[in-house]
């Protein structure tokens, strides 16, 4: 195997749960960074900004640059200002998404009935009216976008709701489905990432907790996949995988880096 140089590393669940650091997880990103590893931190965390996360990383010890973090806030605004730069759009999720949104310069609709997309992520604060003007958005015409369509995310009290609530309660009230998703394992979210490390991605691995987003983005594009157990998945769990569906490595915690360091890298 070639070795590696770029490593693409998870969030929730892979260096935190919620606002608890993973033991050693910050000691394993500095022993990477001491190999000569070009990192990128890749999140389906929509409802947060790259400024939020970068204060999170520096919370626990973190050294990165914004510019090293990947969000699918941060590939929903970048896709929408390419795509559609006269747009205007309303959002169902929490504040770190627009202010995504207004860093990318893309316009956000002053009433629902004025929107061209409607844009979910998690919110963890929603309300019945914030939901019924994301509702009065599609039915005036909107199309449906959302950053991701994870069912559930690790939280330090165990599995929460994700994006998936808020797409569900909307496809269901208006019959309408989303159109676009950004986040992991979309080609958007790869592709980000791939252009930040500048790096090929079959020189590349990617470590998370989750087999449907991290693993199958990092096969989907030819990389490297190591799957931490401290988040959606557990050991039980693996035995009903397909072959195609394996990781390349599996770790109880991505502070295993430190230990197995030379056989995956190399």
């Amino acid at each position: 195997m070639e070795e590696i140089e770029g490593v693409l590393i998870d969030l929730d669940g892979t260096i935190w749960r919620g606002n608890e650091l993973i033991p050693h997880a910050n000691e394993a990103v500095a022993y990477l960074r001491s190999l000569g590893k070009r990192i990128v931190f890749v999140s389906n965390r929509g409802n947060w900004s790259r400024r939020m996360c970068y204060e999170q990383l520096e919370r626990f010890g973190i050294a990165a640059g914004e510019e090293d973090i990947i969000l699918s806030s941060t590939v929903t605004a970048q896709f929408l200002r390419q795509h559609y730069p006269l747009c205007q759009v309303w959002t169902l999720g929490d504040e770190g998404l627009r202010e995504e949104l207004r860093l990318h310069h893309v316009r956000l609709a002053a009433v629902p009935e004025e929107a061209d997309f409607l844009v979910i992520t998690l919110h963890e604060t929603m309300t019945y009216r914030e939901l019924d003007l994301a509702f009065r958005a599609v039915w005036h015409g909107a199309r449906i976008i959302a950053t991701n369509i994870d069912k559930t995310f690790p939280s330090e009290h165990g599995n929460a709701i994700d994006v998936a609530g808020m797409v569900g309660a909307i496809e269901a009230a208006t019959a309408r489905t989303v159109e676009i998703v950004l986040g992991k394992p979309s080609c958007f979210m790869a592709e980000a990432a791939l252009c930040q490390l500048q790096v090929p991605p079959h020189r590349c691995l990617i470590i998370g907790d989750s087999v449907e987003s991290d693993l199958r983005m990092g096969r989907m594009h030819g990389m490297k996949t190591a799957l931490v157990l401290t988040g959606n998945t557990k050991r039980s769990q693996l035995d009903a995988l397909r072959a195609k569906e394996r990781p390349d490595y599996v770790l109880d915690s991505i502070g295993d880096i430190i230990r197995l360091g030379k056989e995956i890298m190399q």
